[in-house]
């Protein structure tokens, strides 16, 4: 009988599906070099009551929602290919493994494999103190469990990198782009707002048939030195730019067509004078 299992002795994979829900055959799993992991499955109870009885009357299963959580740092080979997700709402086979030994012959395993994932929210951040960071959460149609490898699968090991991140500010539609070199922290977000559709059917009604796309967010927040009254005036005239966000290795993040939508300068009498800049856009690319 296996001891515990560590963060140490779990990795996650994915690939892209190429029908919804199914994992293609003999897949060539990727691997998120995650930080941490938060995997669960919400079967959305129904819980019913009637009369004559102050408790349960029964409980039903609802419709599956699987959820994962996954923070990690961008790797240094093929760098953007998962968070590039977000924006093409591909749906994807997630594996959560947990094993003994070395991985290659590992014994002992619990496989999660999620099916029909997609990226719900996307948050990547950076400060000077740390590389970075992203944190995704997806939502899909089923769970899989297994004792197992996927049979024919090849999995391929990727490892964190820290790379020299930048802010640079243009036009609203990504042009004349400079560097702006008061920045400290960065971050921005991307919302899919997906709604799971479930439908009437006389099988599998537990799963989800569509897991579908709504009005999209794109927000983010920028902590700034101090240094002159830029944004202030940004937010006084109505201006609107673009923010591009070095995410090293010449990828980036180019949000076009932004506004301020806060701004503010927190001061205490110990620190050093910051201001912090909440923003919207109305267009974004991950390249």
């Amino acid at each position: 009988m296996p001891e515990t299992y560590g963060a140490h002795e779990c990795r996650v994979y994915y690939v892209t599906e190429s029908t919804y829900g199914q994992t293609p055959t003999n897949p060539s799993m990727h691997q998120i070099p995650t930080e941490s992991i938060d995997a669960g499955i919400d079967p959305e109870l129904i819980l019913l009551r009637g009369t004559g009885s102050r408790d349960l009357a029964a409980v039903k299963l609802g419709v599956r929602k699987p959820v994962l959580k996954l923070t990690f740092f961008l790797p240094g080979v093929n760098r953007t290919t998962f968070i590039q997700k977000a924006l093409s709402l591909d749906s994807l086979s997630v594996q959560v493994l947990y094993f003994k030994g070395n991985f290659d012959s590992a014994t002992d395993i619990i496989s999660l494999l999620y099916k029909g994932m997609r990226i719900d929210k996307l948050t990547v951040e950076c400060s000077v103190e740390e590389p970075i960071k992203a944190t995704v959460e997806m939502i899909g149609q089923d769970v899989q469990t297994g004792t197992s490898k996927i049979a024919g699968a090849s999995y391929y090991h990727f490892t964190p990198d820290v790379s020299d991140s930048y802010v640079q500010r243009g036009t609203a539609s990504g042009g004349s782009l400079t560097d702006v070199l008061r920045v400290t922290d960065w971050k921005f977000t991307i919302e899919n707002n997906l709604k799971p559709v479930p439908v009437v059917r006389s099988s599998n009604a537990y799963l989800l048939k569509y897991l579908r796309e709504r009005h999209r967010e794109l927000t983010g927040e920028l902590t700034f030195e101090f240094e002159d009254k830029t944004e202030f005036d940004d937010v006084i005239n109505d201006n609107e730019f673009s923010l591009k966000f070095g995410l090293g290795g010449g990828y980036y993040a180019l949000f076009t067509y932004c506004k301020w939508q806060n701004v503010s300068i927190p001061s205490k009498i110990e620190d050093l004078v910051s201001l912090k800049a909440k923003f919207v856009a109305r267009g974004v690319s991950i390249v």
